[in-house]
């Protein structure tokens, strides 16, 4: 079953075409990354699917209803006056959920995420790690069927970013949403994903699709093996296709 999808999309702004035609199916519980070169339109494909724009040409779908998509951005954007729990029960409370119950399902998900005791701290008493973590509990915590996750780990350091994509991955064995992840690091997207689409310089259109065999989420030393290694070396060899540079 197919939880969103672009069909023949294409998005023009003033400068030119950013994206397209570009098509993007993704199945209930799928993991996808999207790699490609800067300004290849990424991000202006993950907005379609997120109802955050629309396309100039052709189709963008995604399920219907209040917390059925959930959006992580590079930014944690979280409103720095606002607890850690007041941040994560937002949009259930938006919802018209009750505060107490919001606040206690907010508790939860922080748990989940590995800050339980964190409730009260605000932004600015956070590392990057831990803003991000609060970020993926709000996305979380109305159990959306569709996450997309806009580079949310870009600005954190390499050990951070590893811990938590370990942690997205054991988050979506809980509840096995679709989850669309967009990042320009090859080796974090075929760790991540099991089908990783690989886009042309922009305006982008795929060039390539890997299947990354391998159970998820991924045990201990997933990175050595070579079917990851001969996965990474396949995308990396599309992604300089797909930028005009010999492969």
């Amino acid at each position: 079953m197919s939880v969103a999808a672009l069909r023949q999309v294409e998005v023009d702004y003033p400068r030119g075409r950013a994206l397209g035609p570009f098509d993007l199916a993704i199945g209930d519980g799928e993991l996808v990354a999207l790699v490609g070169p800067s300004g290849c339109g990424k991000s202006t494909a993950l907005r379609l699917l997120a109802g955050l724009e629309a396309p100039t040409r052709g189709e963008a779908s995604r399920l219907q209803g209040r917390g059925e998509t959930s959006v992580v951005f590079q930014a944690a954007t979280l409103a720095p006056w606002m607890s850690a729990a007041a941040n994560v029960a937002l949009p259930l409370e938006l919802a018209g959920v009750a505060r107490a119950e919001a606040r206690r399902r907010a508790a939860g998900a922080l748990a989940r995420v590995g800050l339980a005791g964190a409730e009260q701290a605000r932004p600015a008493q956070l590392s990057g790690g831990m803003a991000m973590r609060v970020s993926l509990a709000r996305a979380l915590v109305t159990a959306p069927r569709l996450l997309l996750l806009d580079e949310p780990f870009a600005a954190l350091d390499e050990i951070t970013r590893r811990a938590l994509a370990d942690d997205v991955l054991a988050l979506w064995h809980e509840t096995k949403p679709a989850i669309v992840f967009v990042t320009h690091n090859v080796e974090e997207a075929v760790y991540m994903a099991s089908r990783v689409v690989v886009m042309s310089k922009g305006p982008g259109v795929t060039v390539h699709e890997e299947a990354v065999a391998g159970a998820l989420p991924r045990p201990a030393g997933f990175r050595t093996t070579p079917g990851f290694r001969k996965s990474v070396e396949t995308v990396s060899a599309a992604l300089a296709r797909g930028m005009g540079a010999p492969a």
